[in-house]
Protein backbone atom coordinates (compact mmCIF):
# COMPACT_ATOMS: atom_id res chain seq x y z
CA UNK A 1 0.00 0.00 0.00
CA UNK A 2 1.30 3.40 -0.40
CA UNK A 3 0.15 6.90 -0.33
CA UNK A 4 1.43 10.03 -2.07
CA UNK A 5 1.73 13.23 0.08
CA UNK A 6 1.69 16.60 -1.81
CA UNK A 7 3.37 19.33 0.12
CA UNK A 8 1.18 22.85 -1.99
CA UNK A 9 2.83 24.98 0.35
CA UNK A 10 5.78 27.33 -0.94
CA UNK A 11 7.36 26.73 2.07
CA UNK A 12 9.15 23.26 2.52
CA UNK A 13 8.76 22.87 6.57
CA UNK A 14 6.17 24.97 7.25
CA UNK A 15 2.75 24.56 8.81
CA UNK A 16 1.51 22.44 5.39
CA UNK A 17 4.66 20.01 6.37
CA UNK A 18 3.47 19.86 9.88
CA UNK A 19 0.04 18.54 9.09
CA UNK A 20 1.15 16.31 6.48
CA UNK A 21 3.97 14.95 8.99
CA UNK A 22 1.08 13.93 11.36
CA UNK A 23 -0.34 11.91 9.15
CA UNK A 24 2.96 10.00 7.34
CA UNK A 25 3.37 8.84 11.49
CA UNK A 26 0.30 7.37 11.10
CA UNK A 27 0.37 5.67 7.87
CA UNK A 28 4.33 4.31 8.76
CA UNK A 29 2.28 2.55 11.96
CA UNK A 30 -0.02 1.21 9.66
CA UNK A 31 2.25 -0.63 7.26
CA UNK A 32 1.47 2.37 4.19
CA UNK A 33 4.60 3.49 2.40
CA UNK A 34 4.48 6.78 2.08
CA UNK A 35 6.09 9.66 -0.63
CA UNK A 36 6.16 13.43 -0.58
CA UNK A 37 6.54 15.34 -2.89
CA UNK A 38 6.78 19.39 -2.77
CA UNK A 39 5.60 21.60 -5.74
CA UNK A 40 4.52 24.73 -3.88
CA UNK A 41 7.91 26.06 -4.59
CA UNK A 42 7.95 24.90 -8.43
CA UNK A 43 7.31 26.97 -11.79
CA UNK A 44 3.83 25.52 -12.63
CA UNK A 45 1.57 26.71 -15.72
CA UNK A 46 -2.03 26.47 -15.78
CA UNK A 47 -3.40 24.14 -18.70
CA UNK A 48 -4.08 26.09 -21.98
CA UNK A 49 -6.66 23.03 -23.07
CA UNK A 50 -4.10 22.93 -26.18
CA UNK A 51 -5.06 18.82 -25.53
CA UNK A 52 -1.80 17.62 -26.51
CA UNK A 53 -2.13 14.87 -23.57
CA UNK A 54 -4.74 12.58 -25.72
CA UNK A 55 -2.06 12.06 -28.04
CA UNK A 56 1.04 12.37 -26.71
CA UNK A 57 -0.01 10.40 -23.61
CA UNK A 58 1.25 13.40 -20.93
CA UNK A 59 0.68 16.67 -20.58
CA UNK A 60 2.90 18.91 -22.96
CA UNK A 61 4.64 21.52 -20.82
CA UNK A 62 7.40 18.73 -19.27
CA UNK A 63 7.37 19.55 -15.33
CA UNK A 64 6.48 18.66 -11.59
CA UNK A 65 2.73 17.54 -13.13
CA UNK A 66 4.90 14.87 -15.71
CA UNK A 67 7.29 13.92 -12.73
CA UNK A 68 4.47 13.71 -10.63
CA UNK A 69 1.93 11.31 -12.73
CA UNK A 70 3.39 7.83 -12.44
CA UNK A 71 3.70 8.76 -8.67
CA UNK A 72 -0.05 9.16 -8.98
CA UNK A 73 -0.73 5.89 -11.22
CA UNK A 74 1.31 3.44 -8.53
CA UNK A 75 -0.31 4.66 -5.72
CA UNK A 76 -3.14 3.81 -4.01
CA UNK A 77 -4.54 7.30 -2.80
CA UNK A 78 -3.48 10.75 -2.94
CA UNK A 79 -2.96 13.25 -0.28
CA UNK A 80 -3.00 17.08 -1.74
CA UNK A 81 -2.13 19.54 1.15
CA UNK A 82 -2.30 23.43 0.69
CA UNK A 83 -2.22 26.63 2.32
CA UNK A 84 -5.14 28.89 1.92
CA UNK A 85 -5.19 32.00 -0.05
CA UNK A 86 -8.21 34.02 -0.50
CA UNK A 87 -10.27 31.08 0.47
CA UNK A 88 -8.69 29.06 -1.85
CA UNK A 89 -6.73 26.72 -2.65
CA UNK A 90 -2.70 28.32 -3.65
CA UNK A 91 -2.27 28.91 -7.51
CA UNK A 92 0.69 26.57 -7.57
CA UNK A 93 -1.49 23.99 -6.26
CA UNK A 94 -4.46 25.19 -8.66
CA UNK A 95 -2.80 24.48 -11.64
CA UNK A 96 -0.73 21.20 -10.78
CA UNK A 97 -3.67 19.49 -10.43
CA UNK A 98 -5.64 20.76 -12.98
CA UNK A 99 -3.11 19.36 -15.37
CA UNK A 100 -2.14 16.62 -13.18
CA UNK A 101 -6.16 15.19 -13.39
CA UNK A 102 -6.68 16.42 -16.84
CA UNK A 103 -3.42 14.93 -18.48
CA UNK A 104 -3.65 11.79 -16.84
CA UNK A 105 -5.63 8.96 -18.80
CA UNK A 106 -4.99 6.26 -16.24
CA UNK A 107 -8.14 4.44 -14.05
CA UNK A 108 -8.21 6.45 -10.94
CA UNK A 109 -11.36 5.00 -9.83
CA UNK A 110 -11.51 3.92 -6.17
CA UNK A 111 -8.08 5.22 -5.41
CA UNK A 112 -8.21 7.47 -1.73
CA UNK A 113 -8.29 11.04 -1.71
CA UNK A 114 -7.88 13.21 0.85
CA UNK A 115 -7.97 17.07 0.98
CA UNK A 116 -5.62 19.19 3.82
CA UNK A 117 -6.31 22.75 4.36
CA UNK A 118 -3.95 24.68 6.61
CA UNK A 119 -4.90 28.55 7.36
CA UNK A 120 -4.25 31.62 9.73
CA UNK A 121 -8.23 31.32 10.48
CA UNK A 122 -10.68 30.92 7.76
CA UNK A 123 -10.85 30.19 4.32
CA UNK A 124 -10.19 25.87 5.16
CA UNK A 125 -13.48 24.86 4.14
CA UNK A 126 -13.80 26.61 0.99
CA UNK A 127 -10.37 25.11 -0.13
CA UNK A 128 -11.60 21.94 0.90
CA UNK A 129 -14.61 22.06 -0.91
CA UNK A 130 -12.47 22.89 -3.80
CA UNK A 131 -10.04 20.36 -3.60
CA UNK A 132 -12.40 17.24 -3.35
CA UNK A 133 -14.26 18.53 -6.30
CA UNK A 134 -10.62 16.43 -8.55
CA UNK A 135 -11.47 13.28 -6.57
CA UNK A 136 -15.72 12.93 -7.12
CA UNK A 137 -15.02 13.64 -10.53
CA UNK A 138 -12.56 10.98 -11.30
CA UNK A 139 -14.53 7.96 -9.20
CA UNK A 140 -12.22 8.67 -6.00
CA UNK A 141 -13.65 7.85 -2.71
CA UNK A 142 -12.50 10.62 0.07
CA UNK A 143 -11.22 10.22 3.13
CA UNK A 144 -13.26 11.64 5.94
CA UNK A 145 -12.03 12.72 9.62
CA UNK A 146 -13.80 13.50 12.38
CA UNK A 147 -13.70 17.20 11.32
CA UNK A 148 -13.05 18.72 7.84
CA UNK A 149 -9.48 18.69 7.49
CA UNK A 150 -7.93 21.46 8.31
CA UNK A 151 -5.14 22.82 10.87
CA UNK A 152 -4.23 26.35 12.25
CA UNK A 153 -0.73 28.54 11.80
CA UNK A 154 0.21 31.11 10.71
CA UNK A 155 4.06 31.73 11.59
CA UNK A 156 6.34 29.06 10.99
CA UNK A 157 5.85 25.57 13.18
CA UNK A 158 2.18 27.25 14.87
CA UNK A 159 0.57 24.33 13.57
CA UNK A 160 2.50 22.28 15.76
CA UNK A 161 0.21 24.29 18.78
CA UNK A 162 -3.38 23.10 17.14
CA UNK A 163 -3.47 20.00 19.12
CA UNK A 164 -7.17 19.73 17.18
CA UNK A 165 -6.09 19.76 13.83
CA UNK A 166 -2.98 17.67 14.39
CA UNK A 167 -5.94 14.94 15.80
CA UNK A 168 -8.06 15.75 13.16
CA UNK A 169 -4.70 14.21 10.52
CA UNK A 170 -4.17 11.50 12.83
CA UNK A 171 -7.70 10.46 12.60
CA UNK A 172 -7.46 11.18 8.82
CA UNK A 173 -4.90 9.12 8.22
CA UNK A 174 -6.42 6.08 10.16
CA UNK A 175 -9.34 6.10 7.89
CA UNK A 176 -7.60 6.89 4.84
CA UNK A 177 -5.47 3.23 5.59
CA UNK A 178 -8.64 1.83 6.31
CA UNK A 179 -10.11 2.82 3.32
CA UNK A 180 -6.95 1.50 1.13
CA UNK A 181 -7.26 -1.61 3.02
CA UNK A 182 -11.20 -2.14 2.70
CA UNK A 183 -10.66 -1.30 -1.32
CA UNK A 184 -7.96 -3.74 -1.83
CA UNK A 185 -9.80 -6.59 -0.28
CA UNK A 186 -13.10 -5.93 -2.08
CA UNK A 187 -11.38 -5.15 -5.30
CA UNK A 188 -9.80 -8.91 -5.18
CA UNK A 189 -13.04 -10.06 -4.46
CA UNK A 190 -15.42 -8.41 -6.32
CA UNK A 191 -13.44 -6.18 -8.36
CA UNK A 192 -14.17 -2.53 -9.84
CA UNK A 193 -17.09 -1.30 -9.56
CA UNK A 194 -19.31 -1.85 -13.64
CA UNK A 195 -18.70 1.22 -16.05
CA UNK A 196 -20.67 2.64 -18.77
CA UNK A 197 -19.31 4.57 -21.68
CA UNK A 198 -19.30 7.93 -20.81
CA UNK A 199 -21.91 10.46 -21.99
CA UNK A 200 -20.91 13.73 -22.54
CA UNK A 201 -23.69 16.52 -23.27
CA UNK A 202 -23.21 20.54 -23.49
CA UNK A 203 -25.42 23.21 -22.78
CA UNK A 204 -26.55 25.55 -25.17
CA UNK A 205 -29.66 27.88 -26.80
Amino acid sequence: MKVLLVNGSPNANGNTAIALAEMEKIFAENGVETETIHIGNKAIRGCIACRKCSEQGKCVFEDAVNEAAPKFEACDGIVIGSPVYFAGPNATVTAFLDRLFFSTHFDKTMKVGAAVCVARRGGTTATFDRLNKYFTISNMPIAPSQYWNSAHGREQGEAAQDEEGLQIMRVLARNMTFLIKSIALGKEKFGLPETEKRVFTSFIR
